[in-house]
């Protein structure tokens, strides 16, 4: 997914995900309650209404297995989504999961950036930066092809070890995204987007979200070693510091509705 969401060429990308969704019904819904009016003829209306001590209880009515299985569905990630995308650092709703040893920060990170998945996705994200010329220096044909392609696929491998491994691994935090998946649609969306600066750390409380920031930051200055001179300025580098965060923010977004998606239109089959 951050393959093909890390580049200039393709920012577009954010905004029209989260549009999408917010057409959706299923994201409609917003946080209700309500309470009884404060009436001392309502309390007496309990009282003998109640059963008797010792009368049986009243039968609850039965809830269809349709609802049921809604409910057990409810923020339920998938391993991929939609069979392909590697979706393995997202967690279910309400559950709960030891903290990762840093082998399984390592293996968990290359999975991420190695999926045959990136692959394809990295050569779609290079055919559309040679298109539109986003380094002149590049050029054209096979050959600037290839340059394309390799600095495209660089770019998402360090900054998928930056930010999953090397700084987790350091800092004892804990990079997986956690589902909310309650509440309305802003809510979860602001939710997903302070994941960028919100973490957990491996004992389970939260935390400054260095490993994502700072991890972002050094992902788009070791970007500097490879690209063009031109490249190299600070603007250059703080855009694409800025650029990651903000398509790593999108990508939470996607994550926490991607079991209502799943849900609504794929009815949980993959």
């Amino acid at each position: 997914m951050k393959a093909l969401l890390n580049s200039p060429a393709s920012c577009w990308l954010a905004p029209f995900i989260l549009a999408g969704l917010s057409l959706s019904p299923a994201f409609a819904q917003t946080d209700s309650s309500s309470s009884l009016p404060d009436d001392p003829s309502s309390a007496f209306i309990s009282q003998s209404t109640s059963p008797a001590s010792g009368a049986a209880p009243q039968a609850q009515p039965p809830v269809s297995p349709a609802t049921a299985q809604n409910n057990s569905l409810e923020g339920k990630q998938t391993k991929r989504i939609l069979g392909i995308v590697p979706n393995f650092r997202s967690v279910s709703v309400g559950t709960k999961l030891p903290p990762e040893s840093v082998k399984e920060k390592f293996k968990e990170s290359s999975q991420d950036a190695f999926d045959y998945s990136d692959f394809v996705f990295v050569a779609l994200l290079a055919g559309v930066d040679q298109a539109e010329g986003s380094y002149p220096e590049f050029h054209q044909g096979m050959v600037g092809y290839g340059r394309y392609y390799w600095h495209d696929l660089a770019d998402q491998v360090d900054e998928d070890y930056q930010v999953e491994f090397i700084f987790p691994a350091l800092l004892h935090q804990d990079s997986r995204y956690y589902t909310l998946g309650h509440g309305g649609f802003f809510r979860r969306a602001a939710y997903a987007f302070s994941r960028i600066a919100i973490t957990r750390t491996d004992n389970g409380n939260e935390s400054f979200n260095v490993s994502e920031i700072v991890g972002a930051g050094a992902a788009g200055g070791i970007s500097d070693l490879y690209y063009p001179s031109r490249e190299r300025t600070w603007t250059k580098t703080g855009q694409r510091w800025v650029l990651n965060m903000g398509l790593d923010g999108a990508t939470f977004a996607f994550k926490e509705f991607w079991p209502d998606l799943n849900n609504k239109f794929f009815h949980q089959k993959n």
